[in-house]
C-alpha cells in the first residue's frame, strides 16, 4: 500500500496534524511564510504534547518521524500533485495575495480537501440540507475564495485540539494545550473517505518510544458519517473562544466560561439547539458539562481574541456565521447578539486605527 502525499496550508496549527500523519510514513508539504518554510526545511518542527499520567510532556521532532516533511510558499506548490489537501490557516488569510491564487488551483484540482479551521468553509455549509449559503456570506472575509469549490470534494474536521506557539520559542515549535481528537465528517466522494479512514488507522496504531517503553499518544483522527459532528465546535466557540473578547481587552477561555457558568451554559445550549434545528442529533454533539470541564485547563485567551487585541483588521467570524445560520431557522440569543456586536465594534476600531496610520 503506497503512502500519501499531503499538502497542508498553514504550518502553525497544521504542524499538529502533520505530526500525526508523519507517523504513518506519509509525506507532508506545509505551505507557510518564507521564514517559516526555511526554518522547517532546515530544522523540521517540534510538537509538544501532554500525556495523561506523565509529568513530562512528549516532544515530537518531525526529523525523527517515519514520514517526510518539507515546506514552501503559496506560489511554489501544485495542488494536483497531492492526494489530500488540508486547510489549516485562519479564514481571513485565504484571500491574501498568493494564497488566493493557490486556493483557485486547489478548487480546480478537485483533490479531496479537508478543512481544520474553526470557520467551516462556505462550500461545507452548502452540504447542510435546507440551509441557504448566500445569506451566510457576510460572515466571511473573502467569500469569493470559495466560489469554485465543489462541496462534494470538501469536508470539515473539527479542530478540537488546542495548541499555541510559545512566544519565547522559534516559530517551528507548537505547544498542545488540550490534547483532544480531530473529528472529521465524510466526503461525498468515496476517494476522500478512503484516505481519511487509512489515516485514522495509521494514527491509532502509533506507539511512541518513551523512556518507560512504548506509549499511546493522544490526539487521534476520528471519521464520522454525519456532516453535523464537526459543528459541535460551534457551541464551544460561542461559550468560550469569542467570550474571551471584552470591551476593553481579552481574558482566558477558562475565565470566559467559568466566570458566569449560567451565561455560558445558556449560549452553549442555544448553539446546540441551532445544530439540532439544522439536522444534527443530540448524540453527535458535546454536552456542556464535558466542555466546561475541559475549559478548566484553557489558561490562555483564544487565538481570535489575541488577534483582535493585537489590532487585526479581520478575524474568523464563526460568531456571525452561527448568528446568520440561526436566523434562517428563526432563532436568536441575546448573548450571541452581544458577542457579534462587540466583535463588529472592535474590528471597526482596528480598521480605523490602521487607516489612520496608513
Amino acid at each position: 500500500m503506497s503512502n500519501y502525499n499531503i499538502l497542508i496550508l498553514g504550518a502553525s496549527y497544521g504542524s499538529l496534524l502533520a505530526s500525526k500523519i508523519l507517523f504513518g510514513g506519509h509525506s507532508v508539504k506545509l505551505v507557510c511564510l518564507p521564514a517559516e518554510a526555511n526554518l522547517i526545511n532546515s530544522e523540521g518542527f517540534r510538537v509538544r504534547i501532554p500525556v495523561r499520567g506523565r509529568d513530562e510532556q512528549i516532544e515530537l521532532d518531525s526529523r525523527k518521524l517515519p514520514g517526510r516533511v518539507s515546506a514552501a510558499g503559496a506560489t511554489e506548490v501544485d495542488p494536483g500533485a497531492y492526494d489530500l489537501i488540508a486547510l489549516a490557516m485562519q479564514e481571513p488569510q485565504y484571500g491574501s495575495p498568493g494564497v488566493l491564487e493557490l486556493m483557485d488551483a486547489v478548487a480546480i484540482s478537485r483533490v479531496p480537501c479537508m478543512s481544520i479551521m474553526n470557520m467551516p468553509p462556505l462550500p461545507y455549509m452548502r452540504r447542510i440540507p435546507g440551509l441557504d449559503s448566500e445569506p451566510l456570506k457576510p460572515a466571511y472575509t473573502a467569500p469569493a475564495v470559495w466560489d469554485v469549490f465543489d462541496p462534494g470534494a470538501l469536508t470539515l474536521c473539527s479542530p478540537d485540539p488546542q495548541a499555541v506557539r510559545p512566544p519565547d520559542e522559534k516559530v517551528n515549535v507548537l505547544q498542545v494545550t488540550l490534547p483532544t481528537n480531530f473529528k472529521v465528517a465524510r466526503f461525498d466522494s468515496e476517494e476522500g473517505n478512503e484516505i481519511i479512514r487509512r489515516l485514522e488507522k495509521d494514527i491509532d496504531a502509533v506507539r511512541f518510544d518513551a523512556p518507560e517503553g512504548k506509549i499511546e499518544l493522544p490526539v487521534k483522527l476520528r471519521f464520522y458519517d454525519s456532516v453535523f459532528v464537526p459543528l459541535a465546535k460551534w457551541a464551544m466557540l460561542m461559550a468560550g473562544n469569542y467570550r474571551c473578547i471584552t470591551e476593553n481587552g481579552i481574558r482566558t477561555a477558562q475565565e470566559a466560561v467559568h466566570s458566569n457558568l449560567e451565561h455560558s451554559r445558556s449560549i452553549y445550549n442555544f448553539v446546540l439547539d441551532v445544530c439540532v434545528k439544522l439536522g444534527a442529533s443530540r448524540e453527535e454533539l458535546v454536552p456542556f458539562e464535558k466542555y466546561a470541564a475541559a475549559a478548566e485547563s484553557l489558561s490562555r485567551p483564544a487565538s481570535a481574541a489575541r488577534a483582535l487585541n493585537n489590532g487585526a483588521p479581520n478575524i474568523e467570524r464563526a460568531d456571525k456565521l452561527v448568528q446568520l445560520a440561526a436566523k434562517q431557522k428563526g432563532m436568536s440569543h441575546p448573548v450571541l447578539d452581544k458577542i457579534v456586536a462587540l466583535v463588529d465594534r472592535r474590528l471597526e476600531a482596528n480598521r480605523k486605527a490602521k487607516a489612520s496610520v496608513a
